[in-house]
C-alpha cells in the first residue's frame, strides 16, 4: 500500500515536470518569436532610418543645388551683365546709322574716312539719357600706381541720391592694354554694383583705329616725339569722350582720373549753375589746374570739339581752351582790356574749387607731377 503511495506521488511528479517543461518550452518557443521580431523590426527600423538619411541627403543637395544656382544667377546678373548693353563696332546691323555726332571726327581727321562706323569698342551702360549732369572721367594705365578707384569712390559717395539719378558718370578707357580695360572693368563691377545697375555709372572704350598712324608708332620714352604723341593722344581723348557725352545732359563736366571732390561738390555745382542769370557763360571753372573741373554747356560741345581738332598737334588741350576764346570771343579791333572784361563775364570761376589733384605717378611714363589746386 505504501509502494502504491509513493508510485502514484512520482508519476504525479513526473506529470507536473512534464508539463512544467513543456510550459518552459513553449515560453521559450514564444520568447524567441519575440526576439526575432523584435530583431526584424529593428533591422526594418535601421533600414527606414538609412532611407530617410538618404532622402534627407539627397533633399539636402536638391536645395544646395537649388540655392546655388539662384547665388550663380544673382552673381550673373550683378557682376556680370547687371542688364548692361554691350557693344563693339562690328555688332551694329548695316542698316544703323552711325550716331551724328561722332561724323565731325571725319573732316579733321583723314583715316576715319574709311571707317563705316565710329563708336566705343565696348558699352557697359543702361544708356542713359536726359539728365542734367555728364561727368567725363578718362583714364589710362600708369606704370605704379592707379588712382581710379578713388576718384570715382569721392565723385560718386558725394552725391545724393536724386543728384545720382540726375547725372552720369562716363569712364572712358584710352588704353590699348586689354588686361588694363579688363581691370578697370572688373574693378568697377565689383565696387560700383549699385552706381552700374541704376545706370549712374559707364564705361567705355576707345577703339585703336581712331588715332592717327603717327600714334600707334613706338618710340623710346627718351624720344621727343614720344612726348608729343602723348600729348597729341591725350587731346583726342578728349575730344572722343566729349562727343560721346553731349547726347547724354545738359551740361559736361570735364574731370581725370587722378583728383577727389569735395564733399558736396554736386550740390555746389548745381547751385551755382542755377543762379547765373544769364545763359551767355562760355565754361564755368571748378578748379583752376589744366582740364580738370570745366563746366561746358552740352550744346556747345561741338564747337569746342571742332577747334580742338583743328589744333590737336599744336598745343595741349587746356591751352586751346584759352585760345578758343580769343578767336571766338574777342572781335577785331578790340582793346585787350575790354576782351579781358568780357572773358571774366563769360569765363566764370567758382571759389573755392571743388577738386583737387591727388595723382602723382603722371600718365606720361617715367614722369611724376606734385601739381595741386591752391584754390581748393
Amino acid at each position: 500500500m505504501r509502494a502504491k503511495h509513493v508510485n502514484q506521488l512520482i508519476s504525479l511528479a513526473a506529470v507536473l515536470l512534464f508539463s512544467f517543461s513543456c510550459f518552459s518550452i513553449s515560453r521559450m518557443a514564444q520568447t524567441s518569436n519575440q526576439l526575432t521580431n523584435c530583431r526584424n523590426h529593428i533591422l526594418e527600423f535601421k533600414k527606414n532610418i538609412l532611407h530617410l538619411k538618404n532622402k534627407t541627403e539627397q533633399s539636402r543637395q536638391e536645395l544646395m543645388g537649388a540655392l546655388n544656382k539662384i547665388k550663380d544667377n544673382i552673381r550673373q546678373r550683378e557682376n556680370v551683365s547687371v542688364n548692361f548693353v554691350e557693344r563693339e563696332v562690328d555688332t551694329f546691323d548695316e542698316n544703323e546709322a552711325m550716331p551724328n555726332t561722332f561724323e565731325v571726327l571725319k573732316s579733321f581727321l583723314p583715316h576715319l574716312r574709311k571707317v563705316g562706323r565710329i563708336y566705343p569698342d565696348v558699352i557697359i551702360s543702361k544708356e542713359k539719357t536726359g539728365v542734367s549732369f555728364a561727368l567725363g572721367v578718362p583714364t589710362v594705365q600708369r606704370e605704379d600706381h592707379g588712382y581710379l578707384k578713388q576718384t570715382l569712390t569721392s565723385l560718386v559717395s558725394r552725391m545724393t541720391h536724386e543728384e545720382a539719378q540726375d547725372s552720369v558718370v562716363i569712364v572712358s578707357v584710352a588704353d590699348s592694354n586689354e588686361d588694363y580695360l579688363k581691370s578697370v572693368v572688373d574693378m568697377i563691377t565689383k565696387k560700383f554694383k549699385k552706381q552700374l545697375k541704376s545706370g549712374s555709372l559707364e564705361v567705355i572704350s576707345i577703339p585703336q583705329f581712331f588715332y592717327p598712324d603717327v600714334l600707334h608708332a613706338k618710340h623710346s620714352p627718351e624720344d621727343s616725339q614720344t612726348f608729343e604723341s602723348w600729348r597729341i593722344k591725350q587731346v583726342l581723348d578728349f575730344c572722343f569722350l566729349m562727343l560721346y557725352a553731349q547726347p547724354k545732359a545738359m551740361y559736361y563736366l570735364q574731370l581725370e582720373d587722378d583728383i577727389i571732390a569735395k564733399k558736396m561738390y554736386f550740390t555746389k555745382i548745381t547751385d551755382f549753375v542755377h543762379s547765373i542769370t544769364s545763359d551767355n557763360w562760355f565754361y564755368i571753372e571748378f578748379s583752376v589746374l589744366g582740364f580738370i573741373g570745366k563746366l561746358f554747356k552740352s550744346e556747345d560741345l561741338n564747337d569746342f570739339v571742332r577747334f580742338f581738332l583743328m589744333f590737336y598737334k599744336d598745343k595741349p588741350i587746356d591751352l586751346l581752351l584759352g585760345d578758343i576764346f580769343q578767336v571766338k570771343l574777342c572781335h577785331p579791333g578790340e582793346t585787350p582790356e575790354k576782351c579781358a572784361e568780357r572773358n571774366k563775364q563769360i569765363r566764370i570761376r567758382y571759389k573755392p574749387s571743388l577738386f583737387q589733384h591727388v595723382g602723382i605717378q603722371s600718365s606720361f611714363p617715367g614722369t611724376e607731377q606734385y601739381l595741386k589746386d591752391i584754390y581748393y
